[in-house]
């Protein structure tokens, strides 16, 4: 038992800290492109998806900013602008589906997954998510703010910066590995049970899955890492895991950033979960037949 404990423990940490290598360095990156204000330029490339999106010129930089950031920024650039519940929802839909690449792309190049297959994926489903939203009924975008701002830090100095970043990075540091670690122990000792032991397989593809699903990309990676290195999981599981997780994830904390600004929680959840199901499903049928 104390040996398995042990075992336990060093998979939560090396996945943990092989997720805390690719998260931390974007981390303090974004932090620095914000204080320099390095994404306004980079902003005016994303006019025209504005545009496809129906969503006001205005809210180029927070698409920009959720792309190549995180979420929390992009809600803090589009905050001000006055959004109607439709746009918020949109927003959210796409944002939801396309947000931190970087990280998250390196994340899954990790798992063995292309960047060039998860950056097409991940623009190519935002868009697709997003176009049945369009002739959806006007009634059901009828979501009210509550009015509360998300305010991105500014920072007096460099040194600031920088003591902030590392603060914040350490903090998240604690969160990423005790989240982890607490898991794995819950899924290595519901393994060792005799009736899951008997569909092992599918328990590690659930709880991989469903880590992902709430708690997002960083955490479901954590566990699909130990799953991997462990030889539990197929290269085909980690491809439909990963195919899965990139559409759909953190179905709690994303969602309800938008929410709060009056986007329509149920349209979000759904366009995405059913999203992913038909591409995964599709992605990896195609996969498995280009293999055979």
């Amino acid at each position: 038992m104390k040996k398995q404990l042990l075992q336990s423990l060093q998979s939560s940490l090396s996945s943990g800290i092989l997720i805390l290598k690719l998260v931390i360095p974007f981390y303090i990156l974004a932090d620095i492109l914000l204080y320099f204000d390095l994404l306004r330029p980079v902003s005016l490339l994303f006019l025209p998806v504005t545009s496809i999106l129906q969503l006001p010129a205005e809210t180029a930089m927070a698409i920009t900013a959720g792309i190549f950031l995180n979420l929390y920024a992009a809600v803090a650039f589009a905050a001000p602008l006055g959004l109607s519940s439709y746009e918020w929802t949109i927003l959210g839909v796409f944002l939801g589906v396309c947000h931190s690449l970087p990280v998250e792309n390196a994340i899954m190049k990790k798992l063995g997954i292309g960047l060039l297959y998860s950056t097409f994926l991940r623009v190519f489903m935002a868009f697709l998510t997003t176009f049945p939203l369009f002739f959806l009924p006007a009634s059901w975008y009828s979501g009210k703010g509550s009015g509360e701002d998300v305010q991105i830090a500014h920072y007096d100095s460099v040194t600031d910066l920088f003591f902030h970043s590392i603060m914040n990075a350490a903090l998240l540091s604690i969160k990423i590995i005790t989240l982890i670690t607490l898991i794995i122990f819950l899924m290595d000792g519901l393994k060792r049970t005799r009736f899951i032991s008997s569909c092992s397989q599918r328990v590690q593809t659930s709880f991989s899955l469903l880590t992902g699903q709430l708690l997002g990309i960083t955490y479901g990676a954590g566990i699909l890492f130990k799953e991997a290195n462990s030889g539990n999981l197929k290269k085909k599981d980690i491809f439909f895991i990963g195919t899965f997780l990139m559409i759909c994830h953190s179905l709690i904390e994303d969602p309800l950033l938008f929410v709060l600004f009056g986007a329509n929680f149920w349209i979000i959840i759904i366009s995405r979960l059913s999203m992913a199901c038909v591409a995964a499903f599709l992605f990896t049928r195609i996969s498995t037949f280009r293999d055979s």
